[in-house]
């Protein structure tokens, strides 16, 4: 049962990407057109205004930026638009339960996301001359590691959602907040790996800009992405399922 929801979630979401693809392409060519005029601009800055130290950093901190804003949009963005066309509760009442549904989604999501981030990624790295190593077999575990941390933050958007049903304006002071902490220095603030994305992005960085691999990392640097990832990734489902509660019992399922 679980595997046919997930075919089907899939497919819905390439048939979707599909029929709309003007738009699924226009918001592809804006995060690149973003890129551009950031490194060129820190580029003739000197390097200065980057997420990182060098311009590689910034190649590397903007790819990251990128996949956590998609991923922690994605709950949210489904709910609203669940609720806008009335369909909300009808997925809390389906034989397998609403949270299989949404797990569903939010994976084949995920993995169509990294797809067409990869092609973007390209883009950028072609633009800008950069020489980065794209170790595939390194950069996957880390790339998960590092979005559980920003689907924490999309559970309690998502929570939000479900009571207050407008929340779009939190997602732009929230996508500020993921830039500082992918720019804070780790050397200079230590306790700030403790931060989502931070750590994520450290270790990243050290792939394709140092040429490190998976088993060159520091174990104990892997083990507090692991930790702090999970960390806000329970602590969004929490408050998750304490929101959606609170849903229920006012009524707010099957209401916009």
């Amino acid at each position: 049962m679980s595997w046919t929801i997930f075919r089907g979630t899939f497919a819905k979401t390439l048939i979707t990407m599909r029929r709309y693809l003007f738009n699924t392409l226009s918001g592809l060519f804006t995060m690149y057109l973003v890129f551009c005029l950031l490194f060129f601009g820190a580029q003739a800055l000197g390097g200065a205004a980057d997420m990182g130290d060098t311009l590689e950093g910034l190649v590397v901190g903007y790819f990251v930026w990128m996949l956590a804003i998609m991923a922690y949009s994605d709950l949210s963005w489904h709910l609203l638009n669940e609720a806008q066309v009335g369909t909300l509760e009808q997925m809390y009442l389906t034989p397998v339960g609403f949270h299989w549904v949404n797990a569903a989604y939010l994976v084949s999501n995920l993995m169509i996301q990294l797809v067409l981030l990869g092609g973007v990624l390209f883009l950028m790295i072609v633009t800008s001359g950069q020489q980065l190593v794209i170790d595939v077999f390194s950069m996957l575990p880390l790339l998960l590691l590092t979005v559980t941390g920003a689907y924490g933050a999309g559970f309690m958007m998502g929570g939000l959602a479900l009571i207050y049903k407008r929340i779009q304006a939190s997602f732009q002071i929230l996508q500020f907040v993921f830039v500082a902490f992918l720019t804070v220095p780790l050397a200079r603030y230590p306790l700030a790996r403790f931060l989502p994305l931070a750590m994520g992005n450290s270790l990243l960085r050290r792939i394709m800009v140092d040429g490190q691999s998976l088993f060159e990392l520091s174990g104990a640097d892997v083990g507090i992405a692991f930790l702090t990832g999970m960390a806000y990734l329970v602590g969004g489902i929490v408050v998750f399922r304490h929101c959606e509660k609170v849903a229920r019992r006012d009524g707010l399922l099957g209401q916009y």
